[in-house]
């Protein structure tokens, strides 16, 4: 039951909800402290969390499969990949663009992105084999329809009649979104979405539940107010701006978050995300 409602990203499947918080909820309160506004009380804010929906069942070897380049299926996965080099090479001078001559025992595209992201201080501490598994969650989200409904009903039960605010991050705000679009009954709320995805054509705009039309996106009904923060360098919002596509009652706000660019906690500890947040929640005792 509660007032602010956050929806993760991606890789997060073997974490929960109140280990996700032991980072979300600090930070939301630093971003509330840098645009001088008073704390969330911690029992008023809680996490949808549906990484365990990709979690897999034990097996008898240690961790995850080792994916390399040859794992990546054509389409969505190797889509993203490219895309996420393409930001990344246009944001740091260290990785090497698309454009630039490839080395003779690395031709094929996907492998060369892979090589160059190991140069980026954006992925750093993503080895190969993650960088995949990030993109087949992805992938997963918009091609198995158990993965989605598994997914959006977690979402669906923390939402309640208390609910004020949503934020949602990277593929969360997805999540969000189209969960947001199929729940008109709900009542009016702000929606907050962080390095989002969701104006990525393509890959993202044109895989949404319901589909755009004419170019343009579905405003979701219980949304009365939606800000959209995005960091220049943020290579998974590959859209920073989402009103041309959402309409122009989204508000889309530039932040800084340096050489994490995507990372949540710079994103909730921005004075712009603390606004967003002030704005967002009714003061107690104030009428709906």
């Amino acid at each position: 039951m509660s007032r602010v409602v956050l929806v993760h990203g991606i890789a997060q499947e073997t974490k929960g909800e109140e280990s996700l918080l032991l980072d979300w909820y600090p930070a939301l309160c630093d971003g509330l402290k840098r645009a001088e506004a008073e704390p969330v009380d911690r029992a008023e804010v809680s996490m949808a969390f549906w990484g365990h929906v990709f979690r897999p069942a034990g097996r008898r070897t240690l961790g995850p499969p080792v994916l390399d380049a040859s794992d990546v299926e054509q389409g969505l996965e190797e889509e993203l990949l490219l895309g996420w080099w393409e930001a990344a090479s246009a944001a740091e001078t260290r990785v090497p663009g698309p454009e630039e001559p490839a080395r003779l025992r690395t031709p094929r595209p996907v492998q060369r992105a892979l090589d160059a992201l190991s140069h980026s201080a954006f992925f750093a501490g993503l080895g190969e084999s993650l960088l995949i598994h990030a993109a087949r969650q992805v992938r997963r989200y918009f091609t198995e329809p158990a993965v989605r409904a598994g997914v959006q009903a977690e979402f669906a039960r923390c939402v309640t009649d208390r609910t004020e605010l949503v934020i949602a991050h990277s593929l969360g705000s997805v999540i969000a979104y189209e969960g947001l679009c199929a729940h008109p009954e709900w009542p009016d709320l702000t929606l907050i979405t962080l390095g989002s995805p969701l104006g990525v054509r393509k890959m993202v705009f044109d895989r949404l539940e319901p589909a755009p039309a004419g170019g343009f996106a579905r405003w979701p009904a219980p949304v009365r107010k939606w800000t959209n923060i995005a960091d220049s360098g943020d290579a998974v919002a590959l859209a920073k701006e989402l009103a041309p596509a959402f309409g122009a009652r989204v508000t889309d706000v530039p932040v800084h978050n340096g050489a994490r660019a995507h990372d949540v906690r710079p994103y909730l500890t921005a004075r712009e995300t603390g606004a967003a947040v002030t704005r967002s929640l009714r003061r107690p005792g104030a009428s709906a």
